[in-house]
């Protein structure tokens, strides 16, 4: 029986908030048991033909991915996993996130499925960090990942819907994105953003809706609507321009688009 962290009242399984007090419930997945793991690992950004892939080497160690991003791997290794709760099923129809994050353990090499985007590796040291849909990759084994319950305005208007990743502890966590990283520091500040392209915040931030100006008619007026609010003292990342090849494919598509719209 798991009890809330804020008032100390039981929690049903299925619930996203605490029904007594309404503090939001952040849950830690439950992971394979990985035994006798003595050696290190170590993530690199390897660049082949204008992609990017990560490159894990691993002496007698293990490390978690996101489901199905596994390229090839030679050595002495071991793939595993366990088939996901029903809650971790249902938040995956939400978020769109896969269930499962594997493990590999052994002593070998491992290269993760190569992108166009870009492979960020945060260092964590016995910290919390809140991801974007999908920004999470690979991690360390002793790295926890859980997840983060968004408040209903926010998951309806930000894009981050419901239920956001959680990765938190000491060692290192591979995030992606279609375009370089910048790290924003915040001290009792504020940081709007007027799109998605906010990748992970630590969780000192608060995420919030609102609208771009004051009134409804200087909302209309100024043409911004609804942006992202990022407040507190922490740090965000994000990534406001897509690379060149994310920028040529995307321009690709829209011209595809528009030729496909006057066909018709």
């Amino acid at each position: 029986m798991a009890f809330c962290s804020n008032c100390g009242s039981k929690l049903n399984e299925s619930s996203a908030f605490c029904e007594n007090c309404g503090t939001q419930i952040k849950e830690v997945e439950t992971q394979p048991i990985i035994e006798e793991i003595l050696g290190e690992v170590t993530f690199e950004v390897v660049n082949k033909e204008r992609l990017n892939l990560i490159k894990v080497e691993l002496d007698n160690a293990a490390f978690r991915y996101e489901s199905g991003a596994m390229h090839y791997m030679n050595g002495n290794l071991e793939l595993q996993s366990k088939a996901p709760g029903i809650g971790k099923i249902f938040k995956s129809m939400i978020t769109k996130e896969a269930i499962v994050k594997p493990v590999i353990k052994g002593s070998g090499t491992v290269f993760l499925q190569p992108s166009f985007g870009e492979f960020t590796i945060l260092n964590l040291e016995n910290e919390e960090w809140i991801l974007d849909r999908g920004a999470y990759f690979a991690s360390d084994i002793n790295i926890e990942i859980g997840s983060y319950t968004n408040k209903a305005i926010s998951a309806i208007f930000s894009g981050e819907k419901w239920f956001q990743t959680v990765v938190s502890g000491t060692g290192k966590v591979i995030i992606t994105s279609a375009g370089p990283i910048e790290e924003v520091e915040l001290t009792n500040g504020k940081l709007v953003v007027d799109g998605a392209f906010a990748i992970a915040r630590t969780s000192g931030i608060e995420l919030n809706v609102s609208k771009a100006t004051k009134g409804i008619f200087s909302t209309l007026i100024s043409g911004e609507g609804i942006v992202n609010t990022f407040t507190g003292t922490g740090k965000v990342l994000i990534a406001p321009v897509d690379n060149y090849l994310n920028t040529l494919i995307n321009s690709i598509l829209s011209i595809r688009y528009q030729i496909q719209s006057l066909r018709k």
